[in-house]
């Protein structure tokens, strides 16, 4: 195994990590953001009002996609596994 296929496995790794946090991430950074701007265009200063539609934001996305999500993982470990012999040998 040589260190460019290391380092190829560990982008590759890196690369769905940082997909799959976004696919979470950013609907509820929009929610938050309109929380936001309601916020300061009525002057509520309620620091918890912002967290529920975020909460559901979130768990509505992973719902949403959560069959993606477990078949990118699924994919890359049966990728992984297949290319074991092929890494070690």
């Amino acid at each position: 195994m040589t260190p460019g296929d290391v380092l190829s496995l560990f982008g590759d790794a890196l690369f769905l990590v940082v997909l799959i946090v976004a696919v979470v991430v950013v609907p509820s950074l929009l929610v938050g953001l309109m929380v936001s701007v309601f916020q300061a265009a009525t002057q509520i200063n309620e620091q918890t009002l912002s967290f529920l539609p975020r909460l559901l934001a979130t768990l509505l996305t992973v719902m949403a996609a959560g069959p993606w999500i477990i078949g990118q993982l699924t994919d890359f470990f049966n990728r992984l596994f297949a290319n074991i012999p092929a890494l070690l040998g």
